[in-house]
């Protein structure tokens, strides 16, 4: 008996070790020879003022802080570069107190990214439609009470970068 589940085991192994599981992070699509980028200034297609400087300023925090690429100022001396538009900017309120005020907001940023070789067409990564949501919460004391949304939009677009930048270094 232990013998043929031993057996099992044996014959199961190799079935479970190629079935394309993989740890996150662990896998980069970007090729080697790509060690520099260009990145252009993102688009602002919202009605909210500034959330384009935010988002390319924090893009730019992420590449350098990942260390896998220099970021120039010319795209001519870069081997990539990194465009696109803030296409949405969206705040809701997503829960509320028993008064009826909003004591948690949701904040969705909708991007187009491309990410390509400089002086070719060849499309490294690119995402038409890049969504990203994330809550925040707000205090409603009066004593403590003040707008949070530039302060949340900071910190999103911090978490924005990190996980845009994560999804183009592993091609998702």
């Amino acid at each position: 008996m232990r013998r043929a589940g031993a057996s099992a085991l044996a014959l199961l192994l190799p079935l479970l070790a190629g079935c394309g599981y993989a740890l996150v992070g662990r896998g980069v699509t970007v090729p080697a020879d790509v060690r520099s980028v260009h990145l252009k200034p993102l688009e602002n297609r919202t009605t909210r003022a500034q959330v384009d400087q935010i988002l390319t300023r924090a893009i730019a925090d992420e590449l350098v802080t990942r260390q896998r690429f220099a970021v120039v100022a010319d795209a001519a001396g870069a081997d990539a570069e990194l465009s696109g538009s803030v296409l949405g900017f969206g705040v809701t309120p997503v829960t509320f107190d028993p008064s009826g005020r909003a004591t948690e907001y949701e904040i969705t940023i909708t991007a187009q990214v491309l990410f390509r070789r400089t002086g070719s067409d060849e499309v490294l990564w690119s995402n038409d439609r890049y969504l990203f949501k994330e809550s925040y919460p707000i205090e409603l004391s009066e004593t403590e009470y003040f707008d949070r949304e530039n302060l949340a939009i900071e910190e999103v677009a911090g978490r924005f970068a990190e996980t845009m930048v994560s999804d183009l270094l592993e091609g998702f």
